[in-house]
């Protein structure tokens, strides 16, 4: 896991801990960590906003001269990163569904992405999680145009013990959200798990569809799925579902095949949005809570 950049950034590190922390020594230190950033998938902006955070941090440091100084510069990237990334607004999703079941209203979550980043996978994981704290789950698959994506939905279904709702293939998405916001509310289900079809946020005809079901299912959060192995597009895929859809928070799926981990660092600054979860193999259990510490830690871990 994000191997490239890791050994990357370790090589950053070593270098810069050999040299002073004036502005003129650390200069051109500052721009090989903007490149390796850069070069692991990580936005312009973000890397630049990363080496501002790590100038203001190490100009005029008091450290030992001759002494080993790669705690100080380990210490300073990491709180770089965390900042960076702590721009998303943090949320507690658990605490958002626990008085959703209070208030005796079914809490529905709609999952949007393109094609191939994983979300019914997702959605199953998810499932597992909230049934793990307690809650009752229904399904709803709304992907009613990939061959065999109501079959896949209902055997995540099948094995994790929960009803899927479902229409005949070509239906209407939106009355596939809506019927099963219906019987979670006339069963006393706590959380409503929309799927979508895929789409690429280039395909102006989809992104009207899914903006229909946004507005006929009136979902309570919206998750946007994206697949770190795909880079800056990750990012670009973000920027223009948020501005056109609008998302909540996002999921990072393969990351557990990610060597470079740049599109983990710029989804949550470009959009201000959090990174809830990422997905971190293919069973129920494998997907982990994701932060900026983590994130960090994972970076700069020896």
């Amino acid at each position: 896991m994000f191997e490239k950049l890791r050994k990357g950034l370790k090589g950053i590190v070593n270098k810069i801990s050999n040299s002073g922390f004036t502005e003129k020594d650390l200069e051109p230190l500052l721009w090989d960590l903007q490149l390796q950033l850069i070069g692991n998938d990580v936005s312009v902006e973000v890397a630049e906003r990363v080496c501002v955070e790590m100038k203001e941090r190490l100009v005029g440091t008091d450290a030992p001269r001759f002494g080993d100084k790669s705690d100080v510069v380990r210490t300073a990237l990491m709180e770089s990163l965390e900042a960076v990334m702590d721009g998303g607004n943090k949320l507690d999703l658990f605490e958002k569904i626990s008085q959703s079941r209070k208030d005796g209203e079914p809490f529905s979550i709609l999952f949007v992405g393109i094609n191939g980043t994983g979300k019914t996978t997702t959605i199953a994981k998810m499932t597992h999680k909230l049934q793990q704290a307690g809650f009752s789950v229904v399904l709803a698959s709304g992907d009613t145009y990939r061959a065999g994506a109501i079959e896949q939905l209902e055997e995540h279904g099948r094995r994790l013990g929960v009803r899927v709702i479902k229409h005949k293939y070509g239906s209407d998405a939106a009355a596939v959200g809506f019927d099963a916001v219906e019987h979670a509310k006339a069963q006393g289900i706590n959380v409503v798990m929309i799927d979508t079809a895929g789409r690429m946020q280039t395909n102006r005809n989809l992104m009207d569809e899914l903006q229909k079901v946004k507005r006929v299912v009136n979902p309570s959060f919206t998750i946007m799925v994206l697949d770190s192995l795909v880079g800056n597009d990750a990012t670009d895929q973000a920027m223009t579902f948020n501005d056109y859809i609008g998302f909540d928070a996002a999921i990072l799926t393969k990351v557990d095949a990610d060597a470079k981990g740049g599109s983990s660092l710029s989804v949550s600054y470009l959009t201000g949005k959090p990174v809830l979860y990422v997905g971190v193999g293919q069973g129920y259990d494998d997907l982990e809570s994701f932060d900026s510490q983590w994130f960090a830690e994972k970076l700069l871990a020896d």
